[in-house]
């Protein structure tokens, strides 16, 4: 063998460990980081009846869709309809287009159109209307950082931030708080 021969075969054994050294280099493939955000399981179409620490119903929950994160445990809900009890047992109705629960049920995330009712046959029947609302059924609390109309069967009040006591049927808005009062209309 001639010595260009030999270089021809020492320049081919090194181009062949260079390109192997940079392949061993390259990023991870960003794959393995969307396999993690995948839910441990989805529901389609359920009622689901979650309980307090005392083993009483905390609220009911019906949706089309419904997914479990299994890093936090929390749930996404799709569109879901929350019947949550007051101190006599009858239940609001609260619906948006989203919702999320904490793992431990303390705490339920609306946002999206949500709109809450008073339970039927209530003394002062009222509906709220808001773009985002926090429940938090343990306590039988709910609380909205921005605008809320507050609708009843003689006035609406409207204004910005609002705490609501869904036992006793307390609204309390915080702010720019509006209302309109017509005693006629029933």
């Amino acid at each position: 063998m001639s010595w260009r021969g030999v270089l021809t075969l020492v320049l081919l054994v090194a181009a062949a460990v260079t390109g192997w050294a940079v392949w061993r280099q390259r990023a991870p493939e960003p794959a393995a980081a969307a396999a993690v955000a995948r839910p441990d399981y989805v529901l389609h179409d359920f009622e689901l009846v979650a309980l307090d620490k005392q083993g009483k119903e905390a609220f009911v929950l019906r949706a089309p869709e419904l997914s479990r994160s299994p890093d936090d445990k929390t749930l996404s809900i799709a569109t879901p309809l929350f019947l949550i009890p007051d101190k006599e047992g009858k239940r609001w109705e609260v619906r948006s287009k989203t919702g999320w629960v904490a793992a431990d049920n303390s705490e339920i995330r609306l946002r999206g159109k949500v709109e809450a009712t008073s339970p039927p046959g209530d003394s002062r029947p009222s509906t709220m209307k808001t773009e985002q609302l926090n429940v938090f059924p343990d306590a039988n609390k709910a609380a909205s950082a921005v605008l809320v109309t507050v609708t009843g069967p003689t006035s609406t009040m409207q204004g910005t931030g609002m705490r609501a006591d869904l036992a006793t049927n307390r609204i309390q808005l915080l702010s720019k708080v509006s209302l309109s009062h017509d005693p006629t209309h029933r």
